[in-house]
C-alpha cells in the first residue's frame, strides 16, 4: 500500500500538516514539534462497511479488529497504533463483529459466553498482563450494544442482569449506571465517550445532555457520524488520543468529533501562533477532504 504525500499541503514550523490519500483511508495529521504529540482522526472502512465500531474495539491500552478478507482494515490501525498499544485480530464465536460483542477499557475486556476457549486464550495471551479478560453469562450477549464505558464510568442497558453489572464494576473498575440515551436502551450503540468527552444520539435533549454530563463528569454533545447516522457508537471508535470513523463522515461531523473528544491541540502556554495556524490548517483540511470525498 503506497502513500501519496502532497507537498502543496505542507505547512512549515511550528505546524506540519500532511494529507495522505490511499484507497482505504484519508489521513489528516496535525504534528506539533515541541511537546511532540500526534493527534489524529482517520477515515476508514471495513470492506464496504462504514460502521467502524462494529468491526473494531479501541481502548487506551489495546485495539481489537475483526478478521477481514484482506489486511487493509487491520493495517490502518496497526500503522497508527502499534507503536503505542497492541493491535490484534480477534473473533467471538467465529464472528468478525468484534466491536458489538465485546466491551472494555484500559483495565479489562468483557466477552460474551459464546466466546470459545481458544478465542479467550488468544485474547489473554495477546493483551497486556494488566488487562483482565472475563467471559460473561449475559442474556443480552451483544455487550458492545448494551454497555458504553470509559476508564471511570459505565452506562448499561436497563435490563442487564445484576450479576453482569457487578462483573462490569469489578473487572473494568468503573461505576455502573442503568441508563437510556434519547429513549434508546442500546446505550452502546447510541453513544460514545472517552475520558475526555463524548457524543450522544442527535435527538438527546438538552436536559439529558446536562444530566449525563454531570453523571460522567465530561463534556457531551449530540451529533452524528457517517453523513447523518445516529448510531454513533457503531460508526466510530475513539480513545483519548485518536479516532477512527467511517469514510462517509463529513468534515463538519469530523470537526465536531475532534472538538468534543479533544483530539485537536489548542494553544498551550500562551502559544497563540500555534493556535492560529492550527485553525488555518483545520479549515484547509475541511475543504480539501470534501473535494476528495
Amino acid at each position: 500500500m503506497s502513500r501519496t504525500t502532497h507537498p502543496a499541503l505542507t505547512v512549515r514550523s511550528p505546524v506540519e500538516c500532511i494529507l495522505w490519500v490511499t484507497p482505504y483511508k484519508i489521513h489528516f495529521l496535525l504534528k506539533k514539534y515541541q511537546n511532540q504529540i500526534v493527534i489524529m482522526s482517520i477515515r476508514c472502512s471495513f470492506e464496504n462497511s462504514n460502521e467502524i465500531g462494529v468491526w473494531a474495539n479501541l481502548t487506551n491500552s489495546y485495539c481489537l479488529t475483526g478478521v477481514g478478507s484482506s489486511e487493509n482494515f487491520y493495517s490502518v490501525f496497526e500503522s497508527e497504533l502499534s507503536s503505542h498499544i497492541p493491535v490484534l485480530h480477534a473473533t467471538i464465536a467465529g464472528c468478525r463483529f468484534i466491536g458489538r460483542t465485546t466491551v472494555g477499557n484500559r483495565r479489562g475486556l468483557l466477552v460474551p459466553n459464546s466466546c470459545t476457549d481458544i478465542e479467550l486464550q488468544h485474547l489473554r495471551n495477546s493483551l497486556p498482563d494488566e488487562v483482565v479478560v472475563q467471559r460473561v453469562e449475559e442474556r443480552l450477549s451483544a455487550l458492545g450494544n448494551v454497555v458504553a464505558c470509559n476508564d471511570h464510568v459505565a452506562l448499561v442497558h436497563p435490563d442487564i442482569d445484576r450479576e453482569t453489572e457487578d462483573i462490569i464494576s469489578d473487572v473494568l473498575g468503573v461505576e455502573v449506571f442503568r441508563q437510556t440515551v434519547a429513549g434508546q436502551a442500546l446505550v452502546g450503540s447510541y453513544c460514545k465517550f472517552t475520558n475526555r468527552g463524548g457524543m450522544l444520539h442527535p435527538r438527546t435533549s438538552v436536559e439529558d445532555l446536562e444530566e449525563l454530563s454531570t453523571l460522567l463528569q465530561i463534556p457531551l454533545v449530540a451529533g452524528t457520524v457517517n453523513r447523518g447516522s445516529d448510531v454513533v457508537g457503531a460508526g466510530m471508535v475513539v480513545n483519548d488520543w485518536s479516532a477512527f470513523v467511517g469514510l462517509d463522515t463529513t468534515s463538519a461531523e469530523l470537526s465536531v468529533i475532534e472538538s468534543i473528544f479533544r483530539l485537536v491541540n489548542n494553544s498551550s502556554g500562551g502559544n497563540r501562533g500555534f493556535a492560529q495556524q492550527s485553525d488555518i490548517v483545520t479549515g484547509l483540511r475541511s475543504s480539501l477532504v470534501d473535494q476528495l470525498s
